[in-house]
């Protein structure tokens, strides 16, 4: 991970290994102003606060607060700041081309070519909060499980939106029986680093179809609901006085503090609080 800070500017970049070294940025700047320059795959990322200016196929871009930018691979652009009174603050991430073709094949359900997306701003809101939501999420490092499906899900959605000749999603097929199975293959293996891949496989269902059909039949995604198991195991193992730290390690959590931040989401207090308050009592 590389680290640039100053004053009045600060930028983080890292690579996550397990998808494929996708590069990631999470920056605010200023002053600083990028040279022309291309990416071999895609630049997507939502500014937070002020707004970005740009040079895009020779005309000049304005991305504010909110907004998403989409720069497609080998296409030449700039950024800086609209002002250097706010500057901008935003977070990137630059996956492979052969990634969002992956997405819009999931979404068609054949093979696809690379998508094209013809407005390098676009401004929706829903969207802009799942790429947030998935940035995030990289960045705390959370389970294999969850970062593959928020990286599929949330680039499955923006190709079907704002793609050129948007592919459309078929309907999901809302079968019981999905939504058991892949509930029964979690279950069975809620300490393991289960991937998607593994689900998807199990289930014999594509990766982006199962992650639509599970949330539409049981109103969550199959990480959120794995996390769910675990945090209920850890409630568990935590009334038979085994230490907060082994039980994050036994149930497969990254480290103590990962347990915490999902066990707090879930219960209400953490993992400390719960065995002071509703077991030592």
């Amino acid at each position: 991970m590389a680290t640039r800070r100053d004053a009045k500017e600060s930028a983080i970049y890292w690579q996550d290994a397990s998808l494929g070294n996708l590069e990631l940025l999470k920056a605010s700047f200023v002053t600083h102003a990028f040279a022309p320059h291309t990416h071999e795959g895609f630049a997507i990322g939502v500014i937070e606060l002020g707004a970005e200016t740009f040079m895009y196929r020779r005309q000049l871009r304005v991305a504010p607060a909110g907004s998403i930018v989409l720069i497609n691979p080998g296409e030449m652009h700039t950024g800086e700041a609209l002002t250097t009174e706010q500057g901008w603050r935003y977070r990137m991430l630059y996956p492979d081309a052969a990634v969002l073709q992956r997405a819009a094949s999931e979404v068609m359900g054949h093979n696809a070519g690379v998508p094209f997306f013809p407005e390098p701003v676009v401004h929706n809101a829903h969207l802009a909060r799942l790429l947030l939501n998935l940035h995030a999420a990289l960045e705390a490092g959370e389970s294999q499980l969850e970062r593959e499906s928020r990286l599929l899900w949330t680039l499955a959605q923006l190709v079907a939106r704002h793609a050129g000749h948007q592919p459309s999603i078929r309907p999901a097929r809302g079968e019981q029986d999905v939504v058991a199975r892949v509930r029964a293959h979690l279950q069975q293996h809620l300490t393991e680093n289960v991937t998607l891949h593994d689900l998807s496989h199990e289930i014999n269902m594509s990766a982006f179809h199962l992650l639509r059909t599970f949330r539409d039949a049981a109103g969550l995604p199959p990480h959120t609901y794995l996390n769910q198991l675990r945090v209920a195991r850890a409630k568990l193992l935590l009334r038979e006085g085994m230490p907060i730290a082994d039980v994050a390690l036994t149930l497969g959590f990254s480290d103590q503090s990962h347990l915490n931040r999902h066990f707090k989401r879930i219960v209400g207090v953490t993992p400390g609080q719960f065995v002071r308050n509703f077991i030592q009592d």
